[in-house]
């Protein structure tokens, strides 16, 4: 009978640890946050700022990770922006940059709004690390890699292909020091403060989601890319550094 009773419960409880819908983990041997990650169907990034989890992310056996989800909400007549954000407890502006909303921030009946997670209370921030850990900010191609002549000229950076909309992301924590809308050489810009002199940019984008004095996360979405490229650096004590020395090696097939 305690054979039969354990196989009739077993469903139940595979029910209850399903990836898929799970809010809280617990970290398994040989586990990894990204692994975790694409099981539960959140970006790292979020389950990493949630959990107050600094680069590169590394969790252990036992771990207890909190997992946020995002929900969603279809507007009925009458809705206003404010009022949705009201009832999930959620400030408008933030749901407004996860649907891509323009100002004024119109909604209209019939629309499915994303409602991204927020913590009851934000977990402390953890203290820049001298060398930073970097990411790659977009998956695209690299089209044109960094060169610097002797004379100082050359390329500063490294560019992307991109498709007009895709998402440019924070290569590593920091504070937003400086947008320009108008640059020169790069249109819209954005330029990331990391601590001990580690500074990354971002250029040629359509729209900019952050604004100066903004904390980001690594993995935080800090722009939208315009076609055909993104121009990106990595610069120490005001020094270009080439990026791919910096950032993680990418699979090759």
């Amino acid at each position: 009978m305690k054979r039969l009773a354990l196989a009739l419960l077993a469903p139940l409880l595979l029910a209850s640890t399903n990836p898929a819908t799970e809010t809280e983990h617990v970290v398994e041997e040989g586990e990894t946050l990204g692994g975790i990650a694409n099981r539960a169907g959140v970006p790292a990034a979020v389950i990493a700022a949630a959990n107050g989890l600094a680069e590169p992310y590394s969790v252990q056996k036992g771990q207890k990770l909190v997992i946020p989800r995002q929900r969603s909400h279809v507007v009925k007549a009458g809705e206003t922006g404010f009022a949705i954000g009201m009832e999930y407890g959620v400030p408008f502006e933030q749901i407004a940059i996860a649907n891509g909303l323009e100002p004024p921030y119109t909604v209209r009946p019939g629309q499915r709004l994303i409602i991204p997670a927020v913590l009851k209370s934000a977990p402390p921030a953890p203290k820049p690390r001298e060398t930073p850990y970097f990411r790659w900010p977009h998956d695209g191609k690299v089209i044109l890699g960094f060169a610097k002549r002797p004379d100082g000229g050359g390329h500063d950076g490294i560019d992307f292909a991109v498709k007009p909309g895709d998402m440019v992301r924070a290569s590593s924590s920091g504070t937003v020091i400086r947008v320009d809308e108008k640059h020169p050489r790069f249109g819209r810009l954005v330029v990331l403060d990391h601590g001990h002199g580690w500074l990354t940019a971002y250029g040629h984008l359509a729209r900019v989601t952050v604004k100066k004095g903004d904390v980001v996360k690594t993995g935080e979405r800090i722009g939208i890319a315009v076609a055909p490229e993104l121009h990106f650096e990595i610069l120490k004590d005001d020094k270009e550094m080439n990026p791919v020395e910096r950032l993680p090696k990418r699979k090759t097939r």
